[in-house]
């Protein structure tokens, strides 16, 4: 840092300045700085910095379910939103299945002297909290089930979240309003906290239209798991709309129903969540609810180097949390019901 300085003809303050990308130097400046650094190789030993600041400048991402598309995809945004904001970012990989290893994910990033924690991932977020120790600022990318910004034993958690259910109620009323006498749901895994917001919005729906409400089907997110759920759906001939919790049991909704001899939208209509990127490419493109994974991370991750107070910006990071809307997208896989009534 002293050859930098000397290099550029500043002092070591400004160069540190522009190492972590502070206010109060020019642009021209700053650009002479970074020339130097350049050129001389120097390079930030952020063990040592972390050090004196005691600030690690990492942020730590603890991720469950990452192989299925919305929750891969929140987790890349976080990533991208981190290093916007200044930080780098260490991520764990926890079993869906076992709480205990997000527990030891919890206690393996602390040993790394992170500032904060997000919890990406839909299942047990609030189970891993309690792990977390209340001097580090937690962010839950998902909507809490108790009071806003607070979670197991008085920790103050941030969150941010897809507003599933008014998403999931939308989708269902649209087909209501196509003329379904009802609709039925094609669920996720009853342990991921989005399967129930889904399930709570279709009900809402129904509830509101005075329409019946048949039982949940269940699948594991899986096409194959949307395609056995609706053969048996099928079986009683009622079946003339369907809302599935993802894009990829929705797709394995539709080839159940024209493996059967019946058409999609004309016999049997099909919603599904998440807008992944082939559902406008399918030989029926598929009406389903988009979520904005990008908006969702970049909000979150804001709130959480505010709350850190070491952003240029206010400290504040306003309420605790913050509920991003999703958007239901039309395409060809919705339509009224057959003339004639179910098949």
């Amino acid at each position: 840092m002293r050859d930098v300085a000397r290099r550029a003809g500043v002092s070591q303050k400004t160069v540190s300045r522009v190492v972590n990308d502070e206010p109060h130097v020019s642009p021209e400046l700053r650009e002479r700085v970074r020339q130097e650094i350049e050129q001389l190789g120097y390079r930030p030993n952020t063990f040592a910095r972390a050090l004196v600041t005691r600030r690690s400048r990492r942020i730590g991402l603890i991720s469950t379910g990452s192989g299925y598309f919305g929750p891969a995809s929140l987790l890349s945004g976080l990533q991208r939103a981190a290093h916007a904001e200044g930080y780098d970012v260490s991520v764990i990989h926890a079993d869906e299945h076992d709480p205990e290893e997000a527990g030891r994910a919890v206690w393996q990033l602390v040993g790394q002297g992170i500032d904060a924690i997000a919890l990406c991932g839909p299942i047990g977020s609030a189970e891993i909290a309690r792990h977390i120790p209340h001097d580090i600022p937690v962010l839950r990318v998902d909507l809490p089930e108790s009071p806003a910004g607070t979670g197991t034993d008085g920790h103050h958690v941030l969150f941010v979240g897809n507003d599933d259910i008014s998403a999931a109620t939308e989708a269902t009323s649209h087909l209501l309003r196509l003329g379904h006498r009802t609709v039925h749901h094609l669920a996720g895994p009853p342990r991921w906290a989005v399967t129930g917001y889904r399930e709570r919005g279709w009900r809402t729906a129904l509830e509101l239209a005075g329409a019946p409400c048949p039982d949940v089907r269940r699948g594991d997110w899986s096409p194959a798991s949307g395609y056995h759920a609706t053969r048996e759906l099928l079986r009683d001939g009622t079946l003339t709309a369907l809302f599935a919790a993802n894009d990829q049991m929705a797709i394995g909704a539709v080839h159940a129903i024209e493996r059967s001899g019946r058409r999609v939208p004309e016999d049997v209509s099909v919603i599904g969540f998440d807008d992944i990127p082939e559902a406008a490419y399918l030989s029926v493109p598929l009406t389903t609810v988009r979520q904005d994974f990008a908006r969702i991370a970049a909000e979150g991750m804001h709130r959480l180097v505010a709350a850190l107070g070491t952003t240029a910006r206010p400290a504040d990071p306003g309420p605790a949390g913050a509920t991003i809307p999703a958007q239901l997208i039309h395409r060809a896989s919705t339509a009224p019901p057959p003339a004639a009534g179910p098949a």
